[in-house]
């Protein structure tokens, strides 16, 4: 076996879910999910096919979000794996719903940090054995940092 390191860019202002799933319907499920919870997300969706043709599917309501989902999963290239680029909301807002989708088995990643996905690939083709989301920790928060985070999640309207 193979191991890759494919990196993948998260723009500024831009969230990815990267997660795995089982049936060709997931376009459309993962579609709805996103579209019900809120208007106001810009979006690109995209899903490897494992059998028969093994297109990658593709939707969404963003052209170069569809695009850059496109991409990732193209250079991801292994099956029954989706990408979800968007934009004007965040992860939290659209995982509950993503999560309750029948046919999705796993979230590997949601995050706006820079992603490494790696990828096993054998004779048969190629799996997702995890992501590298973000930086390695630097240090331990100081009073100061919690009070900061704290703040930040009420600005955010996640506390009160």
């Amino acid at each position: 076996m193979d191991i890759k390191n494919i990196p993948l860019e998260v723009p500024e202002g831009t969230n990815i879910i990267i997660g795995q799933s089982h049936f060709i319907k997931t376009v459309e499920d993962v579609y709805e999910a996103v579209v019900n919870t809120s208007s106001t997300i810009q979006f690109g969706l995209a899903f490897n096919e494992a059998s028969g043709v093994c297109l990658v599917r593709k939707d969404g309501n963003n052209d170069e979000l569809i695009t850059r989902a496109v991409d990732a999963a193209l250079a991801i290239g292994a099956g029954h794996i989706f990408v979800l680029y968007m934009k004007e909301g965040f992860p939290i807002q659209v995982l509950p719903s993503i999560r309750d989708t029948r046919e999705v088995v796993r979230i590997y990643c949601a995050t706006a940090n820079p992603v490494d996905v790696i990828v096993g690939e054998t004779g048969q083709g190629r799996a997702v054995l995890g992501v590298v989301d973000g930086s390695p920790p630097k240090g331990v928060e100081k009073d100061s940092d919690a009070k900061e985070r704290h703040e930040m999640l009420r600005n955010f309207g996640y506390k009160r």
